[in-house]
């Protein structure tokens, strides 16, 4: 009997491992569950379920995408780690602490860095994935400092301050040396090269946002009902749409660049706006939606409906719900192909 057993499990390991190298599939955290549901790429029939933190948030993957990291805010104020997921073997790998910076959300991963917006610290860290400690904090100075965009070349991000109402332009530049009072420059006076913050006053409650494939323009969106669109080379607001719509939370830009999807998670409207003449090409109601993931490869859009308990799959070229994934309590979403 022991045998037999011994077979069976060495079998749905070998099922298992053969479905994490293939890998295609669909990352659903569940605040409800606690866990990281996988599901096959496909069908988006659950595959397995991973343990993760008590309060996940949001995740991101390796460039490999062999190790997924999510972060667990707690948004209470207590909440310091990041969970390290092993996607070869669908089993937590090991946690980051992130103390004494509290409220780990936002993230990016650059050059075997993982950045994350420390909302409890109100600043932005880099940690060193291969030193495993961090090495830079960036303070924002602002409330709620909370979703993160990190440009291509890693010397500009962006990050949405909620409470404050404002979005945090870092910059990483070369400035002249510091002029002492003295009014002499000193023998050895260097330029320096140094991350600068510029803020840009959007209104309180802007939290989701992205940045159009040129880098020339943010798109955000707050409770109110309000678009913010952000000239990104001025750094200053360039137009406002008023949707009439409350309780708009998250915002994403279609594959192609032409669309920006936005969701309230009041009144459960998903929103269509052309990128280019700013006009609403089309609403529906799909729940109150809270995080966005676009899938480039199959053109779909999820839409994690938090307070609803379910993940609403939306077809990008005919706009329409493909399926409906019951889920306790969604919110992050990634896909790995």
């Amino acid at each position: 009997m022991k045998n037999k057993l011994a077979v069976v499990f060495c079998m749905l390991m070998s099922l298992n491992t053969a479905f994490a190298q293939d890998g295609q599939y669909i990352l659903v955290l569940s605040k409800g569950e606690k866990k990281m549901w996988v599901l096959d790429y496909g069908s988006l029939d659950t595959v397995q379920k991973v343990p993760v933190g008590e309060d996940p948030h949001e995740i991101i993957l390796s460039p490999d995408q062999h190790t997924a990291y999510v972060s667990n805010a707690v948004i209470a104020g207590t909440g310091h780690i990041i969970n390290v997921i092993d996607l070869k073997t669908f089993t937590p790998d090991h946690d980051i602490d992130t103390k004494p910076f509290l409220v780990p959300h936002g993230m990016v991963y650059r050059n075997d860095t993982l950045w994350y917006t420390a909302q409890g610290a109100k600043c932005i860290v880099a940690y060193d994935l291969k030193l495993n400690k961090t090495v830079q904090v960036l303070g924002t100075g602002q409330d709620f400092t909370h979703l993160l965009y990190l440009t291509p070349d890693g010397n500009t991000f962006y990050a949405t301050n909620v409470e404050s109402g404002t979005i945090s332009v870092y910059e990483r530049k070369m400035y002249p040396p510091y002029m002492p009072p003295t009014g002499v420059l000193p023998v050895n006076a260097k330029e320096r090269l140094e991350w600068r913050q510029t803020l840009i006053n959007v209104g309180v409650g802007a939290e989701g946002f992205d940045v159009t494939a040129d880098g020339k323009e943010l798109w955000t969106a707050r409770p109110d009902g309000y678009i913010i669109i952000v000239d990104l080379q001025k750094k200053k607001i360039k137009a406002k749409i008023n949707t009439n719509i409350q309780g708009l939370h998250r915002i994403k830009l279609t594959p192609d660049g032409k669309t920006a999807c936005v969701v309230s998670v009041k009144t459960g409207d998903l929103l269509y706006y052309n990128v280019a003449t700013h006009q609403l090409e089309q609403k529906m109601n799909i729940g109150r939606g809270a995080g966005i993931y676009m899938d480039k490869k199959a053109n779909r859009m999820f839409i994690a409906c938090t307070p609803d308990n379910y993940v609403s799959v939306i077809d990008l070229v005919t706009r329409k719900e493909i399926k409906k994934i019951i889920v306790s309590r969604p919110d992050g979403i990634i896909g790995v192909n």
